[in-house]
């Protein structure tokens, strides 16, 4: 059964195009890699006022989301997006994972 995993990053100021820009022009293995381990219906959402991101997505397995920070082409997406977003010395996003308190299905 699939779940519903949500999260929270944070843009740089004055970012927004270029996030979009660079997620339009989403490498094909950075695609094939999250449609491998089972992520369906991904989305990420802007609040323009607060830079805030919302991230969220359907995966069977949520756990499989832990093997993404091994694989080298995660790594080299992060090191590309670092620039233009809050990011952790590993060059991971600074990610908050967020609880469901509602869902109308």
């Amino acid at each position: 059964m699939m779940q519903r995993v949500a999260l929270k990053m944070k843009l740089h100021a004055g970012q927004a195009e270029e996030y979009k820009r660079r997620h339009d022009e989403l490498w094909p293995e950075m695609k094939e890699l999250l449609k491998g381990i089972g992520v369906e219906d991904y989305a990420i959402f802007l609040d323009e006022e607060t830079n805030i991101l919302f991230a969220s997505l359907k995966i069977d397995d949520p756990a499989l989301l832990d093997t993404l920070p091994q694989h080298p082409t995660t790594k080299r997406w992060w090191a590309y997006m670092a620039d233009i977003m809050d990011a952790n010395p590993d060059n991971s996003p600074v990610s908050v994972p967020l609880s469901e308190v509602f869902y109308l299905p």
